[in-house]
């Protein structure tokens, strides 16, 4: 007899695939002693062939970073227009359990995800986020699916006190440290509110620093594409190179044109279209075929942030964390993306972003 974790690997293997065949694309190629860091063990990036790596979700939040994060949202982008009348306000009801705090929720969800085509996902958490180590690797434990933890700072609004008295020699060693003693994967994600901020400068060169010393990728935040190319130039010119580094957020920017993405591809760096799998995909649909045609296909990443819950849990009816294989992957097909093209966006790259050889001397896991 095989134990539970193992039988539910190989159900979710043989599923996926078959939701994403290799058709003649040649595998990818990784260093000597390159691993994938999940939060229960290395593994070998070969191993994760079998289906979508989600290099960018949100599994554990704490329960107020939601409400936080969309306060300050309307403050950024405030919609305008006439306010509707004032309605009676209804009494307050008990809050159900929050479910990223449900171990058993979370586990059935991510059995559904590795159903539908998902192989591992990439939570984009840290303590700023209320992000809980320990809760990721109960529900991967339960159901199988291997889950990457991220590592580093959010953005300004979410900074805890300390980031304001260190320097960025501080704040890298804080991250090197968290990078040599916990099940930490990559180093994301890392985010600019609006226009980078003094604070936010110095985190990008500690998370540069920390890159250098640990080899792990790094991931981003921007907003809606704002700042990306700044993000970029900051982390060249601590010596980061640009295949390391995925910049968040662009499928945001809206241009068919997609000048932006494309300086990123040319410079070699990964283009993250990680919010979809909803209504607002046809515009995406657009830039990631425009980035096809001019041939950067080994340069994109899609993911779709999920971070909410309700109706968009497959509990409650909704896609699920699936949803970039589910909803956004057909669109896709829909347009003219191959199988092949697919498989490499999905499968591929994101292995080719999370790999790395880890530093001589530094334990492993």
């Amino acid at each position: 007899m095989i134990a539970r974790r193992d039988a539910l690997t190989l159900l979710g293997a043989g599923i996926t695939a078959a939701a994403f065949p290799v058709t003649g694309r040649a595998a990818p190629q990784f260093p000597k002693g390159a691993i994938i860091r999940t939060v229960l063990k290395d593994v070998p990036p070969e191993e994760l062939t079998g289906g979508a790596t989600l290099f960018h979700e949100h599994l554990s939040l704490a329960p107020d970073f939601m409400p936080k994060w969309m306060s300050l949202a309307r403050s950024l982008f405030p919609t305008g227009g006439t306010r509707a009348p004032a309605q009676p306000t209804p009494p307050p009801q008990p809050a159900p359990p929050y479910f990223m705090q449900d171990a058993d929720l979370m586990a059935e969800e991510m059995t559904a995800a590795a159903n539908d085509g998902v192989a591992c996902i990439v939570d984009g958490g840290h303590p700023d986020m209320g992000r809980d180590l320990d809760f990721l690797k109960q529900i991967s434990t339960k159901s199988g699916l291997p889950i990457v933890a991220g590592c580093g700072y959010y953005a300004q609004p979410f900074y805890p006190p300390e980031i304001a008295a260190w320097d960025e020699d501080r704040i890298a060693r804080e991250l090197i440290r968290q990078a040599n003693t916990q099940p930490v994967g990559v180093l994301g994600e890392i985010g600019t509110w609006d226009v980078m901020t003094p604070d936010e400068r110095k985190v990008f060169r500690a998370v540069a620093k920390t890159h250098l010393e640990t080899n792990l990728a790094i991931f981003t935040h921007t907003n809606f594409g704002k700042g990306a190319l700044e993000q970029l130039d900051l982390f060249e010119s601590m010596g980061v190179k640009p295949g390391r580094v995925a910049i968040g957020h662009l499928g945001g920017l809206n241009d068919p044109k997609v000048e932006v993405q494309r300086t990123i591809c040319k410079r070699g760096a990964f283009v993250g279209f990680d919010r979809q799998g909803g209504p607002g995909d046809a515009a995406q649909v657009k830039m990631v075929m425009a980035l096809l045609e001019a041939g950067f296909a080994d340069s994109l990443l899609f993911s779709s942030d999920f971070s909410s819950g309700g109706n968009q849990l497959k509990r409650n009816g909704g896609p699920g964390y699936s949803k970039t294989v589910t909803v956004f992957a057909p669109k896709l097909r829909e347009a003219g993306m191959d199988e092949k093209t697919l498989h490499g966006i999905l499968v591929d790259n994101p292995r080719r972003l999370l790999a790395f050889v880890p530093r001589p001397g530094k334990p492993g896991r």
